[in-house]
């Protein structure tokens, strides 16, 4: 003889339905949440003509009012080859096309954006320290982690 099932309880199925809908969107949040952590950005390889690139920077004087913008400029001519090979975390990359960090100051977009700045700023301070681009790359990635 089979047995037989006990007759669902009053609304059973409804008390089943929001901690199904729970479960999904908590495994949902995991999983942008740790993607989102360990995709981080790729540098790109600094081009062999990176000296040449610099003459494409915006003049440094053309932001004579605001010194830190200016010296920002002046950092993208001097160290075009390390610029050349950051990933800019402002994501200009994936919304105005730019290659690197250096393509930042062809335009006045590197004026008007503290992250690029941020960037050419420890940069040039770490250059000046005898850092290599691998290890100027492992702190501006820990310096965005987000």
């Amino acid at each position: 003889m089979a047995a037989k099932r006990p007759a669902p309880s009053k609304g059973g199925r409804s008390q089943v339905l929001p901690w199904a809908i729970a479960g999904v969107a908590g495994v949902s949040l995991i999983a942008v949440l740790v993607t989102g952590r360990t995709s981080a950005p790729r540098h790109p390889d600094p081009r062999p003509n990176a000296q040449e690139a610099a003459a494409a920077v915006m003049p440094p004087s053309f932001f004579a009012s605001d010194p830190r913008v200016m010296r920002a400029y002046q950092v993208a001519r001097e160290i075009p080859d390390m610029l050349d090979g950051l990933y800019c975390y402002c994501e200009c990359k994936e919304h105005l096309g730019h290659r690197s960090l250096l393509t930042c100051y062809n335009s006045q977009h590197g004026a008007g954006c503290d992250v690029c700045i941020g960037e050419a700023e420890m940069a040039y301070d770490m250059v000046k320290q005898g850092r290599a681009l691998a290890d100027i790359r492992t702190a501006i990635d820990l310096a965005n982690a987000r």
